[in-house]
């Protein structure tokens, strides 16, 4: 087997539980077969990945060579001048606008909110795309239904974010075997991830980058606010007292590092419940309005504890898209506060 015979061979060989091919996922970088002896290099984003494709490469094509040497092209080193968030640097220089939604804790529907208010503003004509910066629980995909998407790089060596609903979508769910993958990555790896895909991503221009943060006040929410100029905070609460105390600190957090904030959006505050009309404060009520008037940050809105909506979650759909008119305007009242209360560059 030649040269030629073995990358064609390569281009057509299956990626391990998907239905797509090594030269379809573009992770061939070069082959080269000279005496009986073959070398390979792949383009891989994830160390898994390189070991999962280099084993079915061995599994293959080990037994017709001498030796079959399979390697991972490097690449040049990022920046690591990381700015701060006094003076952050501008990583995302195609975005004419960065919204950061986040919340204290997890559990509240801080991916649900960002999903439904990128295509919210998607729907107003604006050009939105959406980052999935909550690596250790990346739901976007699910929620947009992208999951069975997988990466893909195009002739400028980019990676070609996914799209629907009119956002373009970016997570690192999509770069990962199966959809049940753990990343155990310590932050600084993490933080490496998440600027390689503001760099080397092609979001195309922008007039939005929603960025779904992880819960909490932790390191990638740090290098974020110093990496981008973030022109507005989300966050995301439950009415619970104790969704309130961590999100106190979340919101004390964004003022300290001189990020803006729009404004919170209150999710599930009520259940209505169907057979009979009767509200029922679930989680507690006020816990929103308290946290704006004890930090004079807007309330923009609140969104009740509903069974569609989950369910239109769970499925892909998002209720701005194919809810009820009531279920839409829940979140294009709050995209309609957000932009009446900061001043977006466009």
């Amino acid at each position: 087997m030649n040269t030629k015979d073995l990358e064609s061979a390569l281009h057509a060989l299956p990626y391990p539980g998907l239905s797509r091919t090594l030269g379809e996922l573009k992770l061939i970088s070069e082959v080269k077969v000279t005496d009986n002896h073959a070398k390979v290099e792949l383009l891989t984003v994830s160390d898994e990945s390189y070991l999962t494709v280099k084993t079915a490469i061995e599994t293959e094509f080990a037994s017709q060579f001498k030796t079959l040497d399979i390697t991972k092209k490097s690449t040049a080193p990022k920046d690591t001048n990381y700015g701060n968030s006094a003076a952050p640097n501008n990583r995302a220089p195609y975005a004419a606008n960065v919204i950061a939604v986040t919340s204290g804790k997890g559990g509240v529907g801080k991916s649900t909110v960002s999903v439904n208010l990128a295509i919210a503003l998607a729907q107003q004509g604006y050009k939105v795309g959406i980052l999935d910066a909550d690596v250790y629980g990346p739901n976007v995909p699910r929620l947009t239904n992208t999951d069975l998407e997988k990466i893909r790089w195009n002739d400028d060596n980019q990676i070609i974010p996914c799209e629907n609903y009119g956002i373009k979508i970016m997570s690192v769910a999509l770069t990962t075997p199966t959809s049940d993958t753990p990343l155990v990555w310590r932050s600084s790896v993490a933080v490496s991830a998440l600027i390689q895909f503001l760099e080397d991503v092609a979001w195309g221009e922008l007039d939005f980058m929603v960025i779904d943060m992880p819960p909490g006040t932790g390191d990638i929410q740090l290098t974020m606010a110093q990496e981008l100029p973030i022109t507005a905070g989300i966050i995301v609460t439950t009415p619970q007292l104790v969704a309130s105390d961590d999100v106190s600190r979340a919101i004390r957090m964004f003022q300290d590092i001189h990020v803006p904030i729009a404004g919170l959006v209150e999710n599930m505050s009520y259940f209505i419940a169907p057979d009979t009309g009767t509200r029922y404060d679930i989680f507690g009520s006020g816990g929103g309005e308290r946290l704006s008037k004890r930090y004079n940050v807007p309330l923009l809105g609140q969104i009740p504890l509903n069974m569609d909506i989950r369910e239109g979650s769970d499925n892909g759909e998002p209720p701005v898209v194919l809810g009820s008119e009531m279920l839409k305007s829940y979140y294009k009242e709050i995209v309609k506060a957000m932009l009446e209360s900061v001043k977006f560059r466009f």
